[in-house]
């Protein structure tokens, strides 16, 4: 484990040498950086970062999104997430995993109150609905493990919310 300053992450190249695969589940709120740090550390950075990946010999960069990621999308959060898709894209690996879960669900250290509200209706609808609306991150995580140990769906995969409960559970 490397710790890094994504400020300065050329100055860190070193670190991203000699790994066949990448994963990056980077990111930040724009209530927690404002809009122009959210950009910088959703986008800027996790571009970097794959080109650092890329240029150490990473051959397969897996990418957790965002369900609904466009680059055309009126709102900011969907909209960097699909810039970064297809920036990450772009840096050319032989294989390249992106993953749009839908609302995670997770016990965080700091209270969001709207995501606490949010994740409590969104688990009783999971209940009827498992695979619609939300996703645990520890299934994402298997996932994202799996996505690398499976044969590759070509160059660029994209895993939605109902194939990442799917493969999370493989």
């Amino acid at each position: 484990q490397a710790v890094v300053d994504f400020e300065r992450l050329s100055e860190h190249a070193a670190a991203f040498r000699g790994h066949d695969v990448g994963f990056c589940c980077l990111g930040t709120t724009r209530s927690k950086a404002g809009a122009a740090g959210f950009v910088r550390v959703d986008r800027d950075y996790v571009r970097q970062a794959a080109e650092l990946a890329r240029a150490g010999g990473c051959k397969h960069f897996v990418l957790q999104s965002s369900q609904g990621a466009n680059e055309h999308s009126r709102f900011l959060y969907l909209r960097v997430k699909g810039e970064v898709e297809n920036l990450v894209q772009a840096v050319g690996f032989d294989r390249c995993t992106i993953l749009r879960p839908a609302v995670l669900l997770c016990a965080r250290q700091e209270f969001r109150p709207m995501e606490w509200i949010t994740q409590r209706v969104l688990g009783v609808v999971a209940w009827v609905f498992p695979t619609a609306y939300s996703v645990p991150v520890e299934t994402v995580a298997r996932a994202m493990v799996a996505s690398v140990l499976q044969p590759g769906g070509g160059k660029v995969e994209v895993l939605e919310n109902k194939a990442i409960h799917e493969l999370g559970k493989a």
